[in-house]
């Protein structure tokens, strides 16, 4: 599959109660543009395993893609708005607010997201966003840190992504991070439960197949944290790590487990060039 051929579909139609992909011819230089001039697919680098960049968003319904096109109608707009109140919230021993520090969250946090997760010098390792949230809590705040897939750490986190959304994704694998993504390549490729398949197994070899009743897509993380209709909630990257890790029938990581950070690195870069689309909405 190359873009520039005919490949997977830009628009689904039902056909006879099944789910199918109609083509679209793609123009090598260009990509697909889907939204307020944005790209749904990019050419991928040189150094890249995949020949071109797919977003999530390309694999969907249209019925789902244009939930997550309308701001109004999109239901992770209900936790960006809650990580809007609390951004102006003063909390914790300091009495301060994020506000305090880093002003509005439309300048202070403008690109911010794009670039996690990131090497962190106070720490001597690469932290994901929500872990740079709960250490200025603590740190800055002086106050008490969010447990992972809390409502107040998915909004907050989900505000500081969505002031990125459109820009490309762009982490650093080189210096102290080499490490950490060297782990998370050898995470992506390791064959793993009772049905012995690794990350690369759906998302690399086999993307715009089915699996039974699902579409697989590349597995990019641009649009995390993501509403998912079978959640009816949303939810972070790291929960859909856990779910993917039960589905293979194989042991879940801790959330914010060294593995799962370094595994998060991994597919950032993967993604590099594909523009934020956080909160994104999926199936």
């Amino acid at each position: 599959m190359r873009l520039g051929q005919i490949v997977l579909a830009a628009s689904f139609c039902y056909a006879g109660g099944a789910l199918g992909l109609t083509g679209l011819a793609v123009a090598q230089d260009s990509g697909i543009p889907y939204r307020d001039g944005t790209y749904v697919a990019v050419e991928a680098p040189a150094e890249s395993p995949l020949s071109e960049l797919i977003s999530g968003y390309y694999f969907r319904t249209p019925e789902t893609r244009e939930l997550q096109d309308d701001d109004f109608m999109n239901p992770s707009f209900i936790w960006l708005d809650q990580g809007s109140e609390l951004w102006t919230s003063v909390e914790g021993e300091a009495g301060k607010s994020c506000a305090e520090c880093h002003g509005k969250v439309e300048e202070g946090m403008a690109g911010v997201g794009a670039s996690f997760p990131k090497w962190s010098e106070s720490q001597s390792k690469v932290i994901n966003l929500e872990q740079q949230i709960n250490l200025c809590r603590v740190g800055q705040m002086k106050a008490k840190p969010w447990k992972y897939e809390s409502d107040e750490l998915l909004g907050m986190t989900t505000l500081v992504r969505h002031q990125s959304r459109g820009t490309p994704v762009q982490v650093s694998i080189t210096g102290p991070s080499a490490e950490t993504f060297e782990r998370g390549k050898s995470l992506y490729y390791e064959r793993r439960g009772q049905l012995d398949l690794a990350c690369a197994n759906c998302h690399e070899g086999n993307y715009g197949q089915y699996l039974r009743a699902d579409l697989l897509s590349q597995g990019q993380s641009n649009g995390f944290p993501t509403y998912r209709l079978k959640w009816q909630k949303l939810g972070s990257l790291h929960r859909r790590f856990r779910g993917c890790n039960e589905q293979v029938r194989s042991e879940r990581s801790d959330y914010g487990s060294p593995e799962y950070i370094a595994l998060e690195l991994y597919l950032a870069w993967r993604g590099m060039g594909l523009p934020v689309e956080t909160p994104a909405v999926r199936q």
